[in-house]
């Protein structure tokens, strides 16, 4: 079995017409997901989306990568220290 790390993907989302895509990504991924929060900032008209991840490295940059290039939307991920 390969080894997963648990990362946290910080997403910022500036466009709406964006998030259909940015939900069909996480779908997709959605069987390394731990957990999902999602905070409308509305004075800013943005959304901050906060994702747990448990999964193989290359996973996580995979779905941070794909989610940056989506228009409009920031992704960056935090890896945990633990293996």
């Amino acid at each position: 079995m390969e080894e997963t790390r648990v990362a946290l993907l910080g997403i910022i989302v500036e466009n709406p017409d964006s998030v259909e895509k940015l939900n069909a990504i996480l779908h997709n991924y959605g069987q390394y997901i731990v957990g999902r929060m999602g905070i409308p900032y509305h004075k800013r008209n943005v959304n901050i989306i906060s994702v747990v991840i448990d999964a193989p490295a290359d996973i996580v940059s995979s779905v941070s990568g794909k989610i940056g290039m989506l228009e409009g939307v920031t992704a960056k991920a935090v890896y945990s220290k633990l293996p």
